[in-house]
């Protein structure tokens, strides 16, 4: 039988929620500046900016800075947990002088499960930043920028 699941992430140990509370927080920030770039580029789709190509494009290039930081650091982050969570099951190896499966298992999946929360984040914070850079670009060269 299975017994882990994700809120393990949250209750095991203090630097393992902290680090996992951080990358949720991460995740809902990026799926906000995500919708807010698919309603802003199916708007301008329906009426294309006008005036100043510099000026028009600001909108289309706000928080694009905050995916590429979530893509970046993200897998860190969970790359931390995942240190942590081995150097406690190294730990837990020490506390009870003995190596077994059912004193290291517990740690090592909840480091292994920050590392796929790291990624989770991360992916598509990193494919956003790539589409809607390259929708902001295209878009300044149809408003005639340089």
């Amino acid at each position: 039988m299975n017994s882990f699941s994700m809120w393990n992430l949250f209750t095991t140990d203090v630097v393992t929620a902290i680090a996992s509370v951080v990358l949720v927080v991460f995740s809902v920030m990026s799926w906000t500046v995500i919708i807010e770039k698919i309603r802003l580029f199916r708007a301008a789709r329906r009426k294309k900016p006008t005036g100043n190509p510099d000026n028009a494009i600001k909108p289309f290039d706000k928080n694009l800075w905050f995916l590429s930081m979530v893509a970046y650091v993200s897998p860190f982050i969970g790359l931390f947990g995942t240190v942590w969570g081995v150097m406690d099951s190294f730990a837990s190896i020490g506390a009870n002088q003995s190596v077994s499966i059912g004193v290291i298992a517990p740690g090592l999946a909840i480091a292994l499960g920050t590392t796929a929360l790291g990624l989770i984040v991360a992916i598509p914070a990193a494919i956003a930043h790539q589409v809607f850079s390259k929708r902001a670009d295209d878009l300044y060269d149809t408003l005639g920028g340089k």
